[in-house]
């Protein structure tokens, strides 16, 4: 394997909402690109993408698996031509649930481009219009690919406007169907103005190029006119061919604006297909070539040197220093602990070392793999561009920066929500005790967005998440993989306090046991921390020695540590200000643990005077349903104290948008079920915390306190 030419290399993903039939597209995608002789369906529970078994089971895709073929490109009727190249594709697979944005996130973070699964009959859907907005965040060049065109009710212009409408876009259409429904044979490709109808006997591999049908010449004219104007309004060397002759502009000409327009993200190129019925997805794959980016067109990566604090570049060549960005670790049966990576710039071996800027330490990288599902293919070598998984870590974490001993840099990270709600869990057998211990910790390795703890009050295991169905699937995978059955208490809502009011506070610490006393002495201000400050926001205005400077870091550690509990009900605060003015010492009495423990006990005294809160996670709710359940549906949702925030008609049905509390959530689907007689459906994700009604704050510090002093 000699070095790449990155030019022909694509990372991308394959984003969609759930059940537009992303895990079949990508099946197709392997199949066409001879990685799979045998095509896989999901609703078969073959698909190679979904290797866990949940996966299998429940027809969804829970993590992001990285796997790379290889697409030769351009083709004629299925053949390659004499100056085609293959391309290589490292393809990741994202999830559309909403419990597992966090791995949309990730996954976006090292993509340089996008394929935006729709389907032709749901369109636009709400998770659609949240990975879409991600993916804007990143600012990720994307083409849409309008699946499911073989259905009943398929409208591709419809859902191309819909792209426009709805997610604001420049949704400008490169293909038009040739038929519908049943009659679904193939697509016009209005670039080069010709049809296309794909063989059925060979899955679609070939294909023949043919004459316009006669009932579809006048559209296709039309369409080829709008994307002949859409391009010429960005390239001025077209917009004067445009004015003056549209028919000497070239296919080449084309190509090449609508490749400048999408990586500028100015037009979304929107193509069609039926993916169950092998239509569609090779010309997607030529369009990734063609206008999607490669590594080369994404300029240098920003980072910063942690020892000079210095912004640094890494521009995607073999010849900079290695850098690479962590973006997902995984448990494998196999060869254990798999850490994926993208590397934006140099080279690593295999059996090298590469220095992890998160914790200073160096580590030997034993093996590197490139992914294919859930197998490895082990590689010598990753070079800049390319994304790959290793083994041999001994510490590494989601969004850490792998780099060259000699150069560090630290490449912006990845922020992850904070988990909302959680679960007791305690092993049915003694036995298992230990072995929770140990999966747990690997679970919370792998997914950032899940979080352990033991309540220090009852002894229990506490494991929290981003919703029901993200729990789920983690006590579903317990008893799988790590082979711990689990006893489950009720869903817990991880509520928050925060401190509204200010106030002045002396605490003095003394203690005097025989021998060396304890002595600290500490006057400050407590309050709300600026706007948009997290955590512990401490400033420090003692003048003259009151306290010794050493002394000081240690005041700070116990108001961070005194942050985990919060005076009203023992919840984590999630960010305050405190001023630290005066305070005394003794010289022999006084130590470091005296000013922490001051701090601490400093703490609970004075913020019970600085207005504290219950602060509650409130959620963001779509409900699509027919519109004669929507009055039952609006009634409910008040009941659960829900605020609507909009309506909206989408295909025949309403769409209601409202924030409700989450502790007002739980069981909400199988309610919404009976409601519309197992018509609507909803999403949910978290938005914000926000203070809760006195009621709602009474009965959290109540139940606090009840089980404190059982």
């Amino acid at each position: 394997m000699g070095t790449r030419d990155l030019k022909y290399t694509r990372n991308i993903g394959i984003a969609a909402h759930i059940d537009a039939g992303k895990t079949t597209t990508t099946e197709r995608i392997l199949f066409y690109t001879g990685k799979n002789h045998k095509m896989g369906e999901t609703h078969e529970g073959t698909s190679t993408m979904d290797w866990m078994d949940q996966e299998a089971e429940r027809g969804i895709t829970i993590t992001s698996a990285a796997t790379t073929c290889t697409w030769t490109f351009p083709k004629e009727n299925g053949q390659p031509t004499a100056d085609a190249k293959g391309y290589h594709f490292n393809i990741i697979d994202t999830p559309g649930h909403v419990d597992f944005t966090v791995e949309v996130n990730r996954s976006l973070r090292v993509l340089d481009g996008l394929v935006f699964l729709f389907s032709a009959v749901d369109g636009v859907e709400p998770q659609s219009e949240t990975n879409w907005r991600l993916a804007d965040n990143y600012k990720v060049p994307r083409l849409g690919f309008v699946n499911k065109m073989d259905r009943q009710g398929a409208d591709f212009l419809g859902v191309c406007n819909q792209v426009k409408e709805m997610l604001g876009s420049n949704a400008v259409p490169i293909v038009i169907n040739i038929g519908d429904e049943e009659d679904f044979r193939g697509v016009v490709d209005l670039v080069k103005n010709r049809a296309i109808v794909w063989h059925d006997e060979n899955f679609g591999s070939t294909y023949d190029e043919i004459d316009i049908p006669e009932e579809l010449k006048e559209q296709a004219a039309e369409l080829r006119m709008n994307l002949l104007e859409n391009v010429a309004e960005y390239d001025e060397a077209i917009l004067e061919k445009y004015l003056d002759d549209t028919d000497s502009i070239t296919e080449e000409e084309i190509h090449r604006a609508l490749r400048a327009a999408t990586l500028d993200m100015a037009i979304i190129p929107m193509t069609c297909g039926s993916s169950f019925k092998n239509k569609g997805v090779q010309f997607m794959l030529d369009a990734v070539c063609r206008y999607l980016p490669s590594p080369l067109d994404i300029e240098a990566v920003e980072g910063t040197n942690p020892n000079t604090d210095a912004e640094e570049k890494r521009k995607p060549s073999v010849d900079e220093p290695f850098a690479a960005l962590a973006f997902k670790i995984a448990t494998d049966p196999f060869v254990g602990r798999l850490a994926f990576f993208r590397a934006y710039s140099g080279r690593l071996d295999a059996g090298s070392y590469v220095l992890n800027n998160r914790s200073g330490n160096k580590e030997r990288i034993s093996r590197i793999y490139q992914m294919h599902s859930s197998k490895q293919e082990p590689i010598d070598f990753i070079e800049a561009g390319d994304i790959g998984a290793a083994v041999g870590f001994k510490d590494i974490k989601t969004g850490d920066t792998l780099s060259d001993e000699k150069h560090p840099i630290v490449l912006e990270s990845m922020d992850f929500p904070d988990p909302v709600i959680g679960i007791a869990v305690e092993p049915k057998s003694k036995a298992d005790m230990d072995k929770l211990g140990m999966a747990l910790a690997k679970l919370s390795e792998e997914d950032p967005t899940f979080v352990t703890k033991t309540d220090e009050a009852s002894g229990q295991t506490v494991i929290s998440g981003m919703g029901e169905l993200h729990l789920d699937i983690i006590v579903d995978r317990l008893k799988r993989e790590f082979k711990v059955d689990v006893n489950q208490g009720q869903p817990q809502v991880e509520y928050k306090e925060a401190i509204l009011g200010e106030t002045d506070h002396r605490e003095t610490y003394k203690k005097q046991s025989g021998g060396r006393g304890k002595f600290a002495d500490i006057v400050f201000t407590l309050g709300p921390a600026d706007e948009g400050v997290e955590g512990l926001q401490f400033i420090n205005e003692i003048k003259g020695g009151n306290i010794p400077k050493e002394f000081i870091p240690s005041v700070e550690k116990g108001f961070k540590e005194a942050m985990k509990n919060g005076p009203l009900a023992g919840y984590e605060v999630e960010s305050m200000k405190v001023t630290l003015k005066d305070g005394s010492f003794h010289p022999v009495d006084s130590d470091q643990l005296s000013f922490e423990l001051a701090a601490k006990l400093g703490f609970r005294n004075a913020a019970k005077k600085a207005k504290p809160t219950i602060m509650e996670p409130i959620m963001k709710l779509e409900v699509l349903t027919p519109e004669e359940n929507m009055g039952d549906i609006v009634g409910d949702l008040n009941r659960r104290r829900g605020m609507p925030s909009g309506m909206s008609d989408r295909n025949n049905a309403k769409v209601i948008k409202a924030t409700v509390p989450l502790s007002e959530m739980f069981g909400y689907v199988t309610s919404l079920r009976t409601l519309s007689s197992g018509r609507a459906t909803s999403t949910m994700e978290f938005e914000r915390y926000e203070p809760a009604p006195t009621s709602v704050a009474e009965e959290v510090i109540a139940k606090a306190k009840g089980t404190s002093e059982d």
